[in-house]
């Protein structure tokens, strides 16, 4: 009677592991994708990059990328929906992973905002320096919304970890203040329709520092998520 109780507890247990097992599989999967979504961002940048004849990385911003009747515009466009897709379902996996936790559920809807502005990015797309008589506006107000969003979920996400990410955090959320401030200098430059020597450093300085922490939050998540599964299935 004791073997057939403890093979009866075993099969029990069995489609209980089964189902934290595909949890953790799905829910990896989604955090896996805040890491891909990095590098995605970056890979589109240096291609494009390689691809417009005369762009300068130097002195010119990630948008010029994209801009109306630029000659990557429409591959910039195309693969910022990937990067906009992977960056939905990485705020999704953060969601899933908040419970009880209000920082790390504020962190993941914040996440979904900035992938959402992210997407509509191709209808509202600037216009080149000197090379159209169309209003770049709608393009500034929703970069500016990013990057409100952007800081809130650094500031959320700093009290959702432990010590070190927080740390990190607020590194990385003081190191993009710093450079917004420092890209907000280029402005009137820009208008008039100046060189901007330093302003494509200082833009994906911006970007980088924001992406490569998403990635390291989907990481952090990642090993918590997997440290609590092996818990839960000891």
């Amino acid at each position: 009677m004791t073997t057939i109780g403890i093979r009866q507890a075993t099969a029990a247990a069995s489609p209980a592991r089964a189902k934290v097992g595909g949890r953790t599989r799905l829910q990896d999967n989604l955090l896996v994708c805040g890491i891909l979504a990095a590098f995605v961002c970056v890979l589109t940048d240096v291609l494009a990059s390689l691809r417009y004849p005369g762009y300068d990385v130097v002195s010119q911003g990630v948008s010029e990328l994209m801009a109306v009747g630029a000659p990557t515009e429409k591959l910039v466009d195309s693969v910022f929906v990937v990067y906009g897709v992977l960056g939905i379902a990485f705020a999704i996996g953060v969601l899933r992973e908040s419970s009880g936790q209000r920082a790390l559920r504020w962190t993941g809807l914040l996440l979904l905002g900035c992938a959402g502005a992210v997407l509509l990015g191709r209808f509202f797309p600037p216009y080149p320096r000197g090379g159209g008589s169309g209003d770049s506006v709608p393009h500034l107000i929703l970069n500016a919304a990013l990057i409100a969003l952007m800081l809130a979920a650094l500031g959320f996400a700093a009290y959702a970890l432990g010590r070190r990410f927080q740390i990190y955090s607020f590194a990385t959320l003081g190191t993009v203040i710093a450079l917004c401030t420092a890209s907000a200098v280029y402005a009137s430059r820009l208008a008039a329709q100046k060189t901007t020597p330093g302003f494509g450093i200082v833009e994906r300085g911006l970007i980088y520092a924001y992406v490569v922490w998403a990635a390291v939050l989907g990481v952090a998540l990642i090993r918590r998520h997997s440290t609590a599964s092996a818990d839960d299935t000891a």
